[in-house]
């Protein structure tokens, strides 16, 4: 079975991995370990290059017979993080995402070498995991509690392209967007909940970066270090 370590920004993001990805995932040959940013006991957050990198540098090069990825949010990115800057003078989502994910396997690559960058699969997510959940706003509003706000949540859905689109501003960012609705929305309690009902499959048809990274992932099953 393929293994692939899942570097997580938060605790929503890991038990996402656990409890949506991980059985998916297992059926098709391929064990998904994610762990949180940083040092064992931290919440996650603080997404600073020096940290990623230390963690990255763990899985490639203490772990020679697995693959590693990432699973952090665009929006709370630090200015200064590899290709976050060029990515923001793009206008397209999808360049975005790829200049963002080639400056910073190139940043990694000059710290960690080719050899073991090759087993290192980048994914930012655009523009945070709370877009995720708009892949279905009747079920996002079901399983907060408010199914009452359905309407209001898909009003905001039909305002973009896609859920990934849903803007990368402090007021208007997928969960500050909910909040707003739903004052007591908790992305680590609601989070994995609703994530679970609207279903991977789902997710992967509304959202193309996500799914674009779901399927190299699924690829590995098939490949030998």
């Amino acid at each position: 079975m393929q293994r692939i370590h899942v570097i997580c920004e938060g605790q929503t993001e890991e038990m996402f991995v656990n409890e949506v990805m991980g059985g998916y995932f297992e059926s098709r040959g391929i064990y998904l370990q994610p762990a949180l940013l940083g040092k064992p006991g931290h919440k996650g957050g603080n997404v600073q290059f020096q940290r990623v990198l230390r963690d990255v540098q763990l899985r490639l090069l203490g772990d020679t017979s697995a693959y590693c990825t990432t699973f952090l949010d665009f929006y709370g990115l630090p200015e200064n993080f590899p290709g976050k800057a060029e990515a923001l003078l793009q206008n397209d989502l999808n360049t975005k995402s790829q200049t963002i994910c080639t400056v910073f396997s190139k940043q990694l690559k000059e710290h960690l070498g080719a050899n073991a960058v090759r087993r290192f699969i980048p994914h930012i997510q655009f523009y945070e995991f709370e877009g995720l959940l708009f892949s279905n706003p009747q079920k996002l509003a079901n399983e907060s509690g408010h199914a009452e706000l359905q309407q209001d949540l898909q009003k905001i859905r039909h305002q973009f392209e896609t859920p990934e689109h849903i803007n990368n501003d402090p007021n208007t960012a997928p969960s500050k967007r909910i909040q707003a609705l739903i004052r007591e929305y908790d992305k680590v309690i609601y989070g994995s909940l609703i994530a679970l009902d609207i279903g991977l499959e789902e997710m992967r048809s509304e959202c193309a970066l996500f799914n674009s990274w779901i399927s190299r992932l699924l690829a590995l099953s098939d490949n030998d270090i």
